[in-house]
């Protein structure tokens, strides 16, 4: 999974700006940012990079007055374990009764006490060169969402799994299959090699939306996909037609202002498909739609949201 590095400078180059700056490339296809002094950079895959949608973006862009000047590149390929290690990043609790730390943490249970007389839900993960070790807010609002659901003996798909945490949870939620698929090798090993450290049987296969059918099970209850908005949308026709009626899809990875763009589509594909009675009884959001956060590598502020549809 190659991705470009789109290195942007503002002047003025204000917070404001800043905000309003990674809004705008991530509606032209960048996924990650992150922010030193006087610039910020955002992250895309090749494949998926246009530079004549930047430049039309920058044209538009909704500030008056601002200067907007960017460099292209090829990212760095890095190694995520050694990133992690080397920020020290420290286990994360989520609801008080989750743990997601290092395959290396001696004694995870010390961070949390016992809820109700029961240990907190235990997940080591490996990052490698994969993304999701659970330290963004997107993974941490699904993660919210599952470990309030009722998994038990459910079938469950989830698209680009990056390291395999949301596939490792929904699989100790007590979900009977759980599959997943990423467009990169390395995430795909990673995904297995994580597994096999929590002690949960995944089905786990390399490729894109394509791959779907190709699982053992055609078919799911709960399907999740925490990527960005633009393969979201590209991509729900296929998330649609691998759930189950009544089955729930888990999106996450996008902005509150892309809420209505992705009802659309998604209540679009159900119209217009083989759900001949069981059409969308309902849509509901099980998180605040606006989330600010600001990680631990100074990246500009940004409003992720969560959404899941009940088709």
């Amino acid at each position: 999974m190659r991705y470009i590095q789109i290195t942007f400078k503002i002047t003025p180059d204000t917070e404001l700006a800043r905000e309003l700056l990674v809004a705008m490339a991530g509606e032209v296809g960048c996924d990650s940012f992150s922010e030193e002094e006087n610039v910020v950079m955002g992250y895309c895959l090749e494949n998926a990079f246009e530079e004549a949608a930047l430049k039309e973006a920058i044209s538009n862009f909704i500030l008056p007055n601002i200067e907007i000047e960017y460099k292209v590149e090829k990212a760095e390929d890095k190694n995520w374990n050694e990133e992690w290690e080397r920020d020290n990043f420290t286990p994360i609790i989520i609801n008080n009764n989750c743990i997601i730390c290092s395959v290396k943490e001696e004694n995870p249970y010390r961070l949390v006490e016992k809820v109700e007389g029961r240990e907190p839900l235990l997940v080591r993960i490996d990052p490698k060169q994969a993304f999701g070790s659970g330290t963004h807010e997107t993974t941490q609002m699904i993660v919210s969402q599952l470990l309030e659901m009722n998994l038990n003996g459910t079938k469950v798909l989830d698209c680009g799994c990056g390291t395999g945490i949301l596939s490792i949870i929904a699989a100790k939620c007590g979900a009977e299959t759980v599959c997943g698929y990423d467009i990169d090798e390395w995430s795909v090993r990673n995904t297995i090699e994580n597994a096999e450290a929590n002690n949960v049987s995944l089905e786990v296969k390399e490729g894109d939306k394509q791959v779907i059918e190709k699982f053992s099970e055609k078919k799911f209850d709960v399907v999740i996909a925490n990527i960005n908005r633009n393969i979201l949308l590209a991509d729900m026709s296929a998330f649609v037609c691998a759930m189950k009626t009544k089955g729930i899809l888990i999106l996450s990875g996008f902005y509150e202002e892309d809420v209505s763009l992705l009802e659309e589509k998604a209540l679009f594909k159900v119209k217009n498909s083989a759900f001949s009675t069981e059409i969308l009884d309902r849509a509901f959001w099980n998180f605040p739609l606006t989330k600010t956060m600001k990680s631990k590598c100074s990246s500009p502020r940004c409003s992720w949201s969560s959404c899941s549809f009940v088709m």
